[in-house]
């Protein structure tokens, strides 16, 4: 039974990293990722789709991303979408095969507005392991009677630990989004 709420804990724990990690990673720095552009939806046939769906995406420079559609005639489309994002401020050129899109240099401001943006990712996904720790320790409360008091105490100081194993992997990758957001 115990195990059993731990291994749970576990699960949640990792898919709030999980969550952290993806949230950071689109979150945009001074480099191409193709993890800004691959959940931006399309207009497909009057069906919203990931541009990871409809194109491959290449970092050929460090700063330059080409988009290769698999069908040509969505092509147009798909520039539509990248310009409909407000957050990327970025600006495609479209040769009829692919689109290559250049990510301009981020002011010392903008860098700073994504630090914060970074840090807000972090806190939410702090809180979600919080959550997940604290109807974990409801649940071994909820064994009193059936199991010792000894054993719940132990249980709950094995679930602290490990809550704070996966916070500290979410601070450590808010570090490296900070260095690399900050990277000059």
């Amino acid at each position: 039974m115990i195990s059993d709420i731990l291994a749970e804990a576990k699960d949640k724990l990792e898919g709030a990293v999980q969550h952290a990690m993806d949230e950071f990673g689109n979150i945009r720095t001074g480099r191409a990722n193709p993890g800004l552009f691959d959940k931006i939806p399309v207009d497909y046939y009057g069906t919203p789709t990931p541009i990871g769906q409809l194109a491959s995406l290449q970092v050929p420079e460090a700063r330059m991303l080409v988009i290769t559609p698999y069908d040509k005639s969505v092509i147009k489309e798909i520039e539509k979408a990248i310009v409909a994002q407000p957050n990327l401020g970025v600006n495609p050129t479209n040769d009829g095969n692919l689109i290559r899109v250049v990510m301009p240099e981020l002011t010392k401001e903008r860098r700073q507005e994504y630090v914060k943006l970074a840090r807000d990712r972090a806190e939410e996904a702090r809180i979600a392991a919080r959550n997940v720790r604290r109807k974990a320790k409801t649940d071994l409360e909820a064994l009193e009677g059936e199991i010792s008091d000894d054993e719940i105490a132990r249980a709950e100081k094995e679930l602290d630990k490990i809550t704070k194993q996966y916070v500290d992997r979410i601070d450590d990758a808010l570090k490296a989004k900070e260095a690399d957001l900050l990277e000059v």
